[in-house]
């Protein structure tokens, strides 16, 4: 996940995305073994505002998917990532991770403010903006969420959550295994009737075992 610096400058790209790639709880870690300096960490703020678990789900509204700006072809530690124009319910099965105060108050890759306590979210492919409904598969709860970024970076995650989000679904210590399904316009402009997660439309959902995907397989 990289809120803030995925807009199209070369060098802020790249120096972003070496900074996704050290974070400890959203987009995991290459250092040796042990702590992680200060400077590296990221997480929750020392004092979150109260009530959090009631913070109202994003409400989904019809926006247009524009073929430029957060939606044009990037590049991040040397793969290129091609955005998706087409408005579809994408269903996709894998790990959430979340992201906090490193990046709250920067800039989101559309160009938005960055709020850990907002219901949003990020990932690399979707169009920007779009609207995701998110269930942890451990626990079966559900959240929908604003995707307004881009990430996460690391194999086997297919999205990067908000503090308040991971913390509804019940993920704020760690990974874990979620289905996600992009929320169409047409769906939504007809009162968000959709088809259930289960469905897979066009294989879009990965096939890959929960557990290998745990382990990294």
């Amino acid at each position: 996940m990289n809120p803030g610096a995925h807009r199209r400058t070369p060098p802020a790209l790249l120096a972003a995305a070496i900074a996704a790639a050290l974070l400890l709880g959203a987009c995991g870690t290459s250092r040796p073994p042990g702590p992680a300096p200060a400077s590296e960490r990221d997480g929750a703020e020392a004092n979150p505002p109260p009530d959090l678990e009631r913070v109202p789900d994003a409400v989904p509204q019809v926006e247009p998917i524009r073929p430029n700006g957060p939606n044009k072809p990037y590049e991040v530690l040397g793969q290129t990532y091609v955005p998706k124009l087409e408005d579809r319910a994408y269903v996709e099965r894998g790990l959430a991770s979340w992201y906090g105060r490193k990046f709250h108050g920067r800039r989101t890759a559309n160009g938005e403010i960055y709020d850990m306590y907002a219901m949003t979210a990020a990932h690399p492919t979707w169009p920007l903006p779009s609207y995701a409904r998110v269930r942890n598969v451990a626990n079966g709860r559900e959240v929908i969420v604003r995707v307004n970024d881009r990430g996460p970076f690391v194999k086997g995650r297919v999205i990067d959550l908000s503090y308040t989000a991971a913390l509804k679904l019940g993920l704020l210590r760690g990974v874990g295994i979620v289905e996600i399904e992009r929320i169409t316009n047409e769906q939504i402009a007809r009162g968000g009737r959709r088809a259930p997660l289960d469905a897979e439309p066009d294989g879009a959902r990965s096939s890959r075992d929960p557990a290998a995907i745990l382990e990294g397989r």
